[in-house]
């Protein structure tokens, strides 16, 4: 049944893939940029590989910025044990290539290859890992089954599976079966996802729970980040910060008016509102939708600054830090089409703000349970509960001790994933 599947995927579902992504290409610079990016990445590979000392190497495969930031704190404590072991990064999304490009951890940084047979084993050839670790959820066939064939040892870290996932309808399940049982260890977040993988009726992986770096990754993050400065002396003196973070338009149609009308009961409050995509446009159509409302500045004219109530974030990078600023926390992409990293903000101790859109990922839901953290549905609740939270000291401090503890509580997965890859390294004095 393997041989069938394999068929299927190389001579029918590879050939769709393909022309499915040149057809976005036409509409997507996004998707231009990846596949530009790919023109000369063997060639680039080679050259960067040339440059690895001998030794153990452990490839991490990330689809993007946000799944690569998970893979972070384990190539750093890697690092720290054992700084002979040859990183390499790779990527699906021009976004987590483009933004990762300097990072120092990694000795190899690279796009993956499209999924075909040939792509595979090239770029297996030349990078000669003795682990693979693919991170959370994205796994492309004839790479694992190259590995396979190689005998390379493959981890997923911070495993994840939804029990209604399309993956285990009837033949997507069948064909995912071989895919998954040529893992060596799903190293699962919850025992909920262990459960769910488990549906699939491997038999060769060891499933067991871990739980999930980005823990780990915030909880460190945020030390240095209480340490940076990022406004000039005064600006934020005697103010309510409430910074909303990653907003989308959808986002905004909700959090504008419930500003508005909070600014009536509560004037001293400073609305930081950091658009996920900071374009021109996006800027100007925020700063237009507040014309003669409110006053606003750009992050980038701050040192103008007279004593505008909405400062708008016109740069990138930047959110995780602003969150250590502020008395309460919105999240985007929880009215568009899933909410955006909940922890960034729940690590400074502070309560977390989302809408109803929250239910891609286990975060959101267990924060809610926690206390730390609330669902609001329109703009109406949304005023009414940061009216509750910012004149309410109380309240606000008891709601973001609860943020904290829940993400302190989750800490440790780093070193549980190392437990698993340490053994795959034993043999040439690493360990």
């Amino acid at each position: 049944m393997l041989a069938f599947w394999k068929i299927v995927y190389d001579f029918v579902v590879l050939p769709l893939l393909w022309l499915i992504l040149q057809i976005l290409g036409i509409f997507s610079s996004k998707v231009r940029r990846g596949i530009r990016g790919r023109t000369l990445l063997f060639r680039d590979l080679e050259h960067q590989v040339s440059g690895l000392r001998t030794g153990k190497r452990v490839w991490f495969h990330s689809s993007s910025l946000g799944e690569f930031e998970q893979a972070k704190p384990i190539i750093a404590e890697l690092k720290r044990r054992f700084p002979s072991v040859g990183i390499i990064v790779s990527f699906f999304s021009p976004s987590g290539y483009e933004h990762s490009r300097k990072y120092h951890q990694a000795d190899v940084i690279s796009y993956l290859p499209f999924d075909t047979v040939r792509g595979a084993e090239h770029f297996l050839e030349l990078i000669q890992p003795n682990v693979a670790v693919m991170v959370r959820y994205d796994l492309w066939p004839n790479h694992i089954w190259a590995l396979q064939r190689r005998r390379i040892p493959i981890i997923i870290a911070n495993a994840t599976m939804r029990r209604q996932t399309p993956r285990r309808l009837p033949l997507a399940r069948n064909f995912h079966h071989y895919v998954y049982n040529c893992i060596d260890d799903i190293l699962a977040v919850s025992r909920t996802d262990v459960e769910a993988f488990r549906l699939f009726g491997i038999t060769h992986p060891r499933i067991e729970v871990v739980g999930d770096t980005r823990y780990d990754q915030v909880s460190s993050r945020s030390i240095d980040a209480r340490k940076r400065h990022l406004f000039p002396a005064g600006i934020l003196e005697g103010k309510r910060i409430f910074v909303a973070g990653s907003t989308w338009p959808d986002d905004e149609e909700i959090l504008l008016p419930a500003f508005l009308k909070l600014r009536t009961a509560v004037p001293q409050t400073l609305l930081i509102v950091v658009p996920h995509e900071p374009t021109v446009d996006h800027v100007e159509e925020i700063e237009e939708e507040l014309s003669g409302k409110v006053a606003t500045i750009r992050f980038s004219a701050l040192n103008e600054y007279r004593n505008e109530h909405v400062i708008i974030v016109d740069s990138v990078g930047i959110l995780f830090i602003l969150y250590a600023y502020a008395h309460v926390a919105f999240v985007g992409g929880s009215f568009r089409q899933g909410v955006h990293n909940v922890l960034e903000a729940a690590v400074f101790g502070i309560p977390v703000l989302f809408g109803p859109r929250h239910r891609n990922s286990q975060e959101p839901l267990m924060l809610v349970d926690s206390g730390g953290a609330f669902v609001v549905n329109d703009s109406d609740e949304l005023h009414r509960t940061l009216l509750h939270l910012l004149e309410n000291e109380e309240a606000r401090s008891r709601a973001g001790e609860k943020a904290a503890r829940f993400v302190q509580q989750n800490v440790g997965a780093t070193e549980r994933f190392l437990q698993h890859i340490q053994p795959y390294l034993q043999g040439s004095g690493l360990v």
